[in-house]
């Protein structure tokens, strides 16, 4: 199984020597809707992933473009696409989401967009995008006919569980799937990718050939890292990772088990032997109360976002004495990386039949 990795660290390419070089060695998607914006930070990362012949996978964007409002132009994706055909190894289609964001939609609303959806599908096979390269994804909520059709005539499709919904009501729904999907003995009838599949059990569950995920990204930036448990000496994959809290300016220090300065001290050392291995220092910062007129200085910042409301009362000041990930969200950002990475060594190869009972798994 692949994993691509989605989503972009907020650390410029050439601010991050190390994590360039990880993703050398990953599966990477990226979102044309943010990378055609010249400027902008996704821009820059696409580049150097594209200049560093990263494995890509290019994602029209439209669910992000839909949350804010905005059309993407289909012909322009479609330029860009065949721009991009000899280095980028998936494409998906521009799919449309039906409504708005809030709206409670008609079964209507489905079918219109579904059938739209097809048409973009189409119009991008006929504008000379590659069928072995070109996903069309079918979302939680279309008829099933969709899926039976996409089976029958697209090699490479994308699954996409909902995103308001509970893993539980996605499994429910993805069971369903399968039986589309997979032959009588639950081989596999195509390769699907499963869009956003953050959970472990949907992961070990079905017979994905490929899966994208944020989960990275987004714990680093909630100053979480993600540690493997430890078993007879060995790192496990397939059990129940720790999310553990390490941001010197995170709440939960105040829960215990939450942060690694609430773990055990047997818990916080296997914590300690994971970043050793892995090349990381856990860091070490100081906190002293300064003025609001304090201008802090290169390893200096202030420990709240936001200033107090009375002007004259001081302010918290973080003093980074050793940068480590409890300090460094780019060095969160390289462990997580490097956690999914070994992750995806473990997974296991494609095809595999489905066999739905005795999954164990968590969440990510």
């Amino acid at each position: 199984m692949r994993v691509y990795i989605a989503g972009t660290s907020v650390a410029a390419p050439k601010e991050s020597k190390v994590l360039q070089q990880l993703f050398k060695g990953c599966h990477k998607l990226h979102s044309y809707y943010h990378s055609r914006e010249k400027g902008g930070l996704e821009r820059r990362w696409w580049r150097m992933n594209v200049k560093n012949k990263v494995h890509l996978f290019l994602d029209s964007g439209a669910f992000s473009a839909w949350t804010q409002g905005v059309a993407i132009n289909l012909d322009d994706y479609i330029q860009f696409c065949l721009e991009h055909l000899d280095i980028v190894d998936v494409i998906v289609n521009l799919d449309v989401i039906p409504g708005r964001p809030y709206q409670k939609l008609t079964s209507a609303d489905i079918e219109e967009s579904a059938t739209q959806g097809w048409a973009n599908y189409e119009k991008m096979l006929d504008a000379g995008i590659p069928k072995d390269k070109l996903i069309h994804i079918f979302h939680q909520g279309e008829d099933m006919k969709w899926l039976k059709r996409m089976v029958k005539e697209i090699p490479y499709i994308g699954i996409s569980p909902a995103n308001d919904k509970s893993t539980d009501q996605k499994m429910r729904w993805l069971d369903h799937c399968m039986q589309y999907v997979c032959d009588s003995d639950g081989m596999p009838l195509v390769k699907f990718h499963g869009f956003a599949v953050t959970s472990l059990r949907m992961m070990l569950r079905y017979p994905w050939y490929s899966v994208d995920s944020t989960t990275w990204v987004v714990m680093s930036r909630n100053g979480q890292i993600l540690v493997p448990r430890r078993r007879g000496g060995d790192w496990v994959y397939d059990e129940d990772s720790w999310k553990i809290s390490v941001s010197s300016r995170s709440p939960d220090k105040k829960e215990a088990g939450q942060h690694i300065d609430t773990l055990s001290p047997r818990q916080r050392q296997v914590v300690l032997d994971y970043l050793e291995e892995k090349g990381y220092a856990l860091g070490q910062s100081e906190f002293k109360m300064m003025p609001q007129t304090y201008k802090p200085t290169g390893n200096e910042r202030w420990a709240e976002r936001k200033k107090p409301t009375d002007k004259t009362a001081p302010r918290l000041l973080e003093v980074i004495v050793e940068p480590g990930v409890i300090n460094q969200y780019r060095l969160r950002d390289e462990l997580n990386i490097i956690y999914f990475q070994d992750l995806e060594k473990t997974l296991p190869v494609w095809p595999w039949p489905y066999k739905p009972k005795g999954v164990q798994g968590f969440s990510l």
